[in-house]
């Protein structure tokens, strides 16, 4: 189950991360009141701590509006009368509730902040209960650009999704929208007209048909699920499943897509069992047997929506038919099937705080692809792919953002981040090790919300070795290591430059065709040779530049 931070501890670990981010130049960057109410633990949000939500909608396509009630059952950290909830402009709160009695409540653009009239004290749970309706903001480029997608199948009928991450779940629900307090369960209703059917987190718990032709489908969430996580997928679906004998018994999985597409999902789909066994391997059991697999078509590319994984990349292998490594090797797996999944372990069972930290969901996840390859197709085949992803990375910013504001990082956190992990992994130099690390992260974590450092710290205590400046290098800063080097006959001399103080990383390089490590720093150190040194070729492994001069 989620533990709620301790909030000195947060913020002692927040305060420093910017520190750290500041001594390594990051760029100025401008934020508003909204993005602190909307990125930071607020007085409003620290005292209580979230159960279980109910939520209770209606969708109706014709009109394109959401209407409904979110039950928020939270336990009393510590007694204070003023609670704040995030619902995102134009959707509004028109009536809030407890213990039966009507709540005053006042709005500073998207939070609301809810007067509690009844005592609350320490260690006991509550319930509110908040009534909204409204127009949610309607997609633009989902999935970056968030919201509903209200479109129409070939067919004519209603096509509708949510995607909200970084936007923020109270888009279109009223929530605790930060990502440091996950709810511990949840119950999902979503009426939707006759002819549809909504499908959404966890496990289906039934059906009611009403008398004013609309159907209301119920799901239970039994897991721990970020915001962002939760969604509404509403379509003319069609369905089938099997069972996969996983690392913890049989895994249900179910599938649900357009009919007109029954066929080609039900070949296409078969990569997902191969994905399951291989990141089983990797990273250890499913995350969340309880709530059951799901892989959901939706009208736009997908999202790692955790138990309900949703899929749109046209059933073809690539990312929309590409290869995004150039190396032929990215066309032997369908991206958003193989991609979004590996977020049911980073993402959904590990989870950032503040998304500052993007990159633990995205660097893993990227990598992972080259995992699943390798297991497939060998240890080359995965090296090669990450290598070639190099292609797409920017340098442009740092991988982590700004704490406290909603502020992501870099998209480096992708490729870069793939490659910081594979660079990582030549450190450890023990395939089997590095294995067990990416599980241990796994069980250590396991549904749990964290920050870089925790991750960072429990690196390095298992590669044993210190990876501050590894991690500042490669996070912090946007420069590319550069190992230097000079010949004189038998002698070797080299250096790091373009670094972080302190980034003294072993390398392995290939003297003459022999492989060795060296150990570089920021002064030049010497290697001598039994013979003259005729060639020097860095393991292209480590995401570096060498430099001869």
């Amino acid at each position: 189950m989620k533990k709620q931070l301790n909030l000195l501890l947060f913020s002692f670990l927040t305060f420093n991360g910017i520190q750290a981010q500041g001594l390594l130049n990051k760029s100025d960057a401008h934020f508003t009141r909204q993005d602190s109410l909307r990125g930071s633990i607020t007085k409003e949000r620290s005292w209580w701590d979230l159960k279980q939500y109910d939520l209770s909608i209606k969708v109706n396509p014709a009109d394109s509006t959401i209407t409904g009630s979110n039950t928020i059952q939270y336990k009393v950290l510590q007694p204070y009368k003023t609670m704040q909830i995030d619902l995102q402009k134009p959707m509004e709160i028109i009536k809030v509730t407890q213990d039966g009695v009507a709540l005053k409540f006042n709005r500073e653009g998207n939070v609301f902040y809810i007067t509690l009239d009844s005592e609350q004290k320490t260690g006991t749970t509550k319930e509110i209960k908040i009534f909204y309706h409204g127009k949610p903001k309607i997609a633009v480029r989902p999935p970056w650009d968030g919201g509903i997608t209200w479109k129409k199948d070939k067919n004519g009928n209603d096509f509708i999704a949510s995607s909200c991450q970084g936007l923020g779940a109270s888009v279109w629900w009223p929530n605790k929208d930060h990502m440091y307090d996950e709810v511990d369960g949840m119950k999902i209703s979503v009426n939707v007209p006759r002819k549809l059917i909504d499908v959404s987190n966890g496990r289906l718990q039934n059906v009611k048909e009403l008398k004013d032709g609309t159907k209301t489908y119920t799901w239970a969430v039994k897991n721990p699920i970020n915001n962002y996580g939760v969604n509404i997928n509403i379509g003319d679906y069609v369905t089938f499943s099997e069972k996969y004998k996983g690392e913890k018994g049989d895994l249900d999985c179910k599938y649900y897509v357009l009919k007109d597409n029954l066929a080609k999902a039900k070949e296409q789909f078969k990569q997902v069992p191969k994905m399951l066994k291989a990141f089983e391997h990797w990273f250890g059991p499913y995350p969340f047997y309880e709530d059951s697999y799901k892989l959901v078509e939706t009208p736009y590319l997908g999202m790692e929506h955790q138990s309900c994984v949703t899929y749109g990349n046209g059933y073809q292998n690539g990312y929309l038919g590409r290869d995004l490594s150039g190396t032929g090797w990215g066309l032997k797996f369908d991206f958003i099937i193989i991609h979004e999944s590996g977020h049911e372990w980073f993402a959904n069972n590990i989870t950032y705080k503040d998304i500052a930290d993007m990159w633990i969901h995205e660097s893993f996840t990227c990598y992972s692809e080259s995992l699943f390859l390798e297991y497939y197709y060998g240890k080359e085949a995965g090296l090669e792919y990450v290598r070639g992803i190099r292609k797409n990375i920017q340098n442009d910013k740092p991988i982590i953002g700004y704490y406290d504001v909603n502020n992501e990082g870099s998209g480096d956190m992708y490729y870069k981040g793939a490659n910081m992990l594979n660079t990582l992994r030549q450190l450890v130099n023990d395939d089997e090790k590095w294995r067990n690390i990416l599980r241990g992260l796994n069980s250590t974590f396991y549904h749990q919300t964290v920050t870089t450092k925790q991750i960072e710290d429990y690196l390095s205590q298992q590669v044993g070795m210190d990876l501050n400046p590894f991690f500042n290098q490669y996070l912090r800063d946007i420069r590319i290591p550069i190992l230097e080097y000079t010949i004189l006959d038998n002698t070797l001399k080299y250096r790091w430059t373009n670094t972080v103080s302190g980034f003294e990383m072993p390398i392995k390089v290939a003297l003459n065709g022999k492989v060795t490590t060296l150990k570089p720093k920021a002064d030049w150190t010497e290697f001598t040779n039994d013979s003259k040194i005729e060639k020097v070729e860095v393991n292209k492994d480590f995401y570096v530049i060498s430099k001869k001069i």
